[in-house]
This record gives structure tokens, C-alpha cells and sequence, in this order.
């Protein structure tokens, strides 16, 4: 017999009024932010103008298989640097707290460095409060980011950029050892791309620590996400030039203390640049129309709200309809993680609505942390019943019955909301069809 929550019939608004009059106060005090950074730069030599000057022109005269060295210093940019359809080129600093690119002062263009072109290696420098996005490589096969720190310095983070490092577009993508901050969208963010590894790098106070977004084959491992609202984030969005993404496996990271205000500002009015102004504060792994997609071996620590959240597009409230797409996610083996919910004085995110839902819905009470929650949304063309677990949902994890796990019943909307603590459905991995759900993507060492 399944585990059922039973709610009392108040319509959503009214009770989410209520619990939002009497914590909104205690949850303001308790909103955590970050302003750290990794590196001091106020000390490092003051490039010249003319050592700038030099700079800019290397990127534009770059010829193919040649390296950009850029000495130990400050530069003060006030143009982008841009790479464009260049070969086998390398650009190496002398070390992050040692090159620092600034773009305090670049007053039009959107990135600080934009890329395009094949198998270019940038290194061991930092970047600093670029308007846009602070490093961007579109259109690459093979681009590797190693050992390069991406950060904006200003106090008011909403005017910060939207992503640190954001390859788009690329194939064989490797970002390696980097350190990713305060971005008011993704710190790390891998975009319609195929065959990725992101590892060993940080990811602390931005909206999302790491996202994979419409990519095919991602590795991510060896990471910290921590102080982001979300840790780690794979999605699946409509209406971009690449459909559906499949094979994103997250392993053997560090997710833990994902408290941090979510501080992302809409962009216009459509679902893209906006999804990520829902994720609740307290965020771990979140899954939105993901496909393909193995978690193993993580640390999901002390994240407040929930440590691994399973959700379909239609949460987002935004028309769930497109080419080449669908809302749902489907095919995930959670699997040999280890959680912990934090103290019993760290509440919940009421701020954004799948917070609240979490705060208010959830199997074992309210303002009860989760380890996992699943949307409990399918496909009622592949299956009438959720029991029969049609979007084939795997869920093994040796501690299960000690962990907060909620299922949610969304399909009739805000008024007929229900929860169930039981996740037996979700433990046998196999589909309508019967076959046992497996997960084949390789590991790369690369």
C-alpha cells in the first residue's frame, strides 16, 4: 500500500500566503550570499597600454597552431578579445592569481573573450567583470578551458554577467581545473553541445553552479558546485537549434551548502534565460525534460530545500510544445549517493514556487527537507498509470528507506495536489515494455 500524504483542501495561494506571512521574516535573515573571491588582484602589476595593445592585436593576428602568451600582470581592457576561425591555437597566461583579463571598462560587446574555431587551449589566466558573459566559444570542435578563473567583483550581483565560461555550439569540450563565481546565470554553462567533460573544477555563488543544457554526452565529474542556488543543473529547453540532450553523467562531485539567493533577473518574457529564476534556493542536482541521465557517487550535502529534484517541463508553467523535444524527463539512474539535509533549523526555500511546493507538499510534513523528489509527471501515452513508471525513473540508493524521498501528483493542477513517500515504483528500473533501464555512456579519462 502506498505511503500517502493527506492535505487538507485550502487552495495553494491561501496557504502559501499564510506560511509566507509567518517565516518571510526569519527566511530573509536566513538568505544566504557570497561575495568571495579566490584571488587578489589589487596587487598584481598594472599592465601598460602598450603591453594591452599588444594583446588585442595578438587575437586578431593570431595565425593558426601559434600560442598568445600573456605575461604576469593586470590588463585593463576596454575592447573584447576576440579569436575568430583560427586552428590549433593556445592562449596561456602565467597563472590564475597572475594574468588577470579585466573588463571593468568594456562599454559595448557582450563577452570579455569570444572564441570560434577549432582546437583552441585557453589557460592558466583569470577573467574579470566582463559585462556579458565572461568567456564565450561558439562554434568549436575541441575547445579546452584549463586552469582559468571567471569572476565579476561588483557588489550588486544582478548586474553581473550571465555565464562565466559558456561554450555553446562545440563539440569535444573539456573544461578542466577551473574556478567559476558570482554569475548571475550559470558559473559553468555547456550549451547545445556534444561530447563534454567537465571536472575538477569550482563552482560557488552564482545562480547555478554548473549547467548542461540540450548537450549529448556529458561527463562531469571531480567538481565543488557549493553557495550556488543550484548546484548542478541538466536541461532540456525548447525552441533552440539543438532538440533534446541525452547522456549527461555526474559523478564523484562535491554538491553541498547550494543556499545562496537566487539572484537571476528575467530575461523578456519566453522560458529561455528565464528558467533558471525558478530554481528554489537549497537546490543539489536538478533535472528539468533531462534524458539520459546517471548520478552516482556524489556528495549531495546540507543542501536546504532538496539534494536531487526529477522534474518535467511543465513545473515551469511556460507552453511545453516544440520540434524535436519533449517536457518529460525520462531515463535516470540515481544510484550510490551520499546525502545529508544540514541542521533541523535550516528550512526550506519559500521564495520561488517549487520551493513552496517542496515547503508545503512534500510527504513528511511541512518545511521538511528532501533528499529527492520526483514531479510524479508523465506520459499518458505511454502508460495510464504512474505505478508501471512509464518515463522509467530508477532510483537505488542503498539507504533509501532512511532517506526523504516525495513523489508528487501534479496532473490536475494547484488544486489537487497529493504526495507519497513510497518510491517502490521507481525500484525495479524497468519500463512498461519490461526491459531493464541501462545507462551505457562511457567514461572518458580525457
Amino acid at each position: 500500500m502506498e505511503n500517502k500524504r493527506t492535505h487538507p483542501h485550502h487552495s495553494f495561494e491561501m496557504i502559501r500566503s499564510l506560511l509566507l506571512l509567518s517565516f518571510g521574516l526569519f527566511l530573509f535573515s536566513c538568505s544566504n550570499q557570497s561575495d568571495e573571491q579566490t584571488y587578489d588582484s589589487s596587487n598584481l602589476r598594472r599592465a601598460t597600454p602598450e603591453e594591452v595593445e599588444a594583446l588585442v592585436e595578438a587575437f586578431i593576428l593570431a595565425e593558426d597552431t601559434s600560442t598568445i602568451r600573456i605575461p604576469e600582470g593586470f590588463y585593463e581592457l576596454k575592447t573584447q578579445l576576440i579569436l575568430d576561425n583560427k586552428t590549433a591555437v593556445r592562449i596561456q597566461g602565467e597563472g590564475m592569481d597572475k594574468t588577470v583579463l579585466s573588463f571593468r571598462e568594456l562599454k559595448s560587446g557582450g563577452e570579455g573573450v569570444k572564441i570560434v574555431g577549432k582546437d583552441i587551449t585557453v589557460e592558466e589566466l583569470s577573467i574579470e567583470n566582463a559585462p556579458g558573459d565572461g568567456i564565450k566559444a561558439q562554434h568549436t570542435d575541441g575547445i579546452t578551458f584549463r586552469k582559468i578563473n571567471v569572476t565579476w567583483t561588483n557588489g550588486d550581483k544582478s548586474k553581473n554577467g550571465t555565464y562565466a565560461i559558456y561554450p555553446v555550439q562545440c563539440k569535444n569540450v573539456v573544461i578542466d581545473g577551473c574556478i567559476a563565481s558570482h554569475s548571475k546565470d550559470a558559473g559553468i554553462y555547456v550549451g547545445q553541445s556534444e561530447d563534454i567533460v567537465v571536472k575538477n573544477s569550482l563552482a560557488f555563488g552564482n545562480v547555478a553552479g554548473i549547467e548542461i543544457e540540450n548537450c549529448d554526452r556529458a561527463e562531469v565529474y571531480g567538481n565543488t558546485a557549493r553557495d550556488n542556488a543550484g548546484g548542478i543543473l541538466v536541461f532540456n529547453l525548447p525552441g533552440l537549434p539543438k532538440g533534446d540532450g541525452r547522456q549527461t553523467r555526474i559523478y564523484d562531485n562535491d554538491i553541498v551548502d547550494n543556499n545562496h539567493e537566487n539572484f537571476a533577473t528575467p530575461l523578456g518574457d519566453g522560458p529561455n534565460g528565464n528558467t533558471v529564476t525558478m530554481i528554489p534556493p537549497g537546490s543539489g542536482i536538478v533535472l528539468l525534460a533531462a534524458k539520459e541521465v546517471e548520478i552516482f557517487n556524489n556528495r549531495i550535502l546540507r543542501n536546504k530545500t532538496y539534494g536531487v529534484a526529477i522534474a518535467s517541463y511543465q513545473v515551469t508553467g511556460f507552453p511545453a510544445e516544440a520540434p524535436n523535444w519533449s517536457p518529460y524527463t525520462s531515463d535516470i539512474y540515481v544510484h550510490d549517493n551520499s546525502y545529508d539535509r544540514g541542521s533541523f533549523l535550516s528550512l526550506p526555500d519559500l521564495s520561488r514556487e517549487l520551493g513552496q511546493l517542496v515547503s508545503l507538499y512534500n510527504a513528511y510534513g511541512w518545511l521538511k527537507t528532501q533528499d529527492i523528489i520526483y514531479d510524479g509527471i508523465w506520459d499518458e501515452s505511454v502508460s495510464a498509470s504512474i505505478e508501471s513508471n512509464p518515463m522509467r525513473i530508477c532510483i537505488q540508493e542503498p539507504n533509501l528507506e532512511s532517506l526523504r524521498f516525495t513523489r508528487f501528483y501534479l496532473m490536475e493542477g494547484e488544486d489537487n495536489i497529493d504526495s507519497f513517500s513510497d518510491a517502490s515504483p521507481f525500484q525495479q528500473c524497468k519500463g512498461p515494455s519490461g526491459d531493464k533501464l541501462s545507462l551505457n555512456s562511457p567514461k572518458r579519462t580525457n
